[in-house]
């Protein structure tokens, strides 16, 4: 077996092959604490194959959850997440736990707290201001990715996911367009990455080498004015001087302001409105296509992007992005991709791996038709089965 299916280490850990189950908010979290249909959603793909697979989003406090039904990392969901990961074990997968904080991504009216960005705005998800964030903000948040990476080694995780991407707070940071600071953490790309690479030795010292850590870094904002590859790869460098990271998930786009950079495929107006209350579903309806842009499908949409990391980088990457076929998995190996990560199709099909290891010529089901993006918050699943 050669390609996607040898195995591999990432860090401290073995998985058993190279694909990985990228995070995506499950939506079974109503008390923001693990339940049995978190966990068998997550068992799912680990008995279908995954090497690993990713719990998102966990928040590392209660002001950067993007909804207040979110895990947010404390002690009281360490037995909760202790029975995830013994669940995923017994699949034979590994697990790793998202962590972040939303920023200026968050819901304040939902999570009845202010959100926190760069700088203050008024946020099109819940139409509060966005406070700036102040040194002692930063600070507080810095130190909360080090419990919440503690909590989550002690939890049995075998990787931690710093979430660097999608306008989140550590994105947020990283623009250009929404770091309009004047002080230690805006102005130049080094200032603006401070809070991130901050953060990531931050977890670094938390955890040591007991488990892998992974960024999952914005290639491109896909905005005007956004972080777009120049900057983003010498931010890529400087972790991989740091050595605070042992791989990089290459993505894309913004949640803030054009989330469809990161999924292309299809635009489903309709769905997205009637899942948002009004008046932002009316807003929706009427300038829905204004902020959800089509993007054509094609597999793997992000390698063209990725490939000037893998030619300027030697630390891991995990390539992201529509792929579903073996022979792209194993084309991107032969590359120089440590992983491939799949999402979108392990939801309607989690045996896929394992399919794709009896039978390399099997055609994936999903039709990225991105239906199951605006089933977010009721239970994150493919509504074509």
């Amino acid at each position: 077996m050669t390609g996607a299916f040898t195995s591999a280490s990432l860090g401290p850990v073995t998985l058993r092959n190279r694909i990985i189950k990228a995070a995506t908010f499950e939506g079974r979290t109503p008390d923001a604490l693990v339940t049995d249909a978190l966990i068998d959603f997550h068992r799912q793909p680990a008995r279908g194959g995954v090497g690993m697979t990713t719990v998102a989003y966990c928040a590392v406090s209660p002001e950067g959850r993007t909804h207040r039904q979110q895990i947010w990392l404390r002690p009281e969901a360490v037995p909760g997440l202790r029975k995830l990961t013994d669940a995923i074990h017994a699949e034979g997968a590994a697990v790793a736990a998202q962590i972040g904080h939303a920023g200026p991504v968050a819901n304040a009216a939902s999570n009845r707290l202010p959100a926190l960005g760069p700088g203050t705005s008024l946020s099109p998800l819940s139409f509060r201001i966005t406070k700036a964030a102040t040194q002692a903000d930063l600070d507080r948040i810095v130190h909360a990715h080090a419990e919440a990476a503690r909590l989550a080694a002690e939890s049995g995780f075998d990787a931690i996911e710093i979430h660097c991407g999608h306008n989140y707070l550590l994105s947020a940071f990283l623009s250009p367009r929404l770091n309009k600071r004047d002080d230690r953490h805006g102005g130049s790309l080094a200032n603006r990455a401070r809070l991130t690479l901050d953060v990531a030795r931050a977890v670094r010292d938390a955890v040591g080498s007991r488990v892998a850590i992974t960024a999952k870094l914005n290639m491109d904002d896909g905005v005007r004015g956004g972080l777009h590859p120049d900057e983003s790869v010498e931010v890529a460098r400087w972790l991989e001087q740091d050595g605070t990271v042992d791989a990089l998930e290459l993505t894309a786009g913004s949640s803030l302001l054009n989330p469809m950079y990161l999924f292309h495929g299809d635009v489903p107006i309709r769905e997205f409105a009637n899942a948002f209350p009004p008046p932002l579903r009316w807003g929706l309806r009427i300038g829905g296509r204004a902020f959800l842009r089509e993007y054509p499908y094609r597999e793997a949409y992000l390698l063209q992007h990725a490939r000037q990391y893998r030619r300027e980088l030697t630390l891991p990457l995990i390539l992201l992005g529509g792929i579903t076929r073996r022979e792209t998995m194993d084309a991107a190996i032969a590359e120089g991709f440590a992983f491939v990560a799949i999402a979108r199709a392990l939801l309607r099909e989690p045996d896929l791996p394992n399919r794709l290891r009896s039978t390399p010529d099997t055609s994936s089901l999903c039709t990225h038709c991105n239906k199951c993006m605006p089933t977010i918050y009721r239970g994150t699943h493919c509504v074509l089965i």
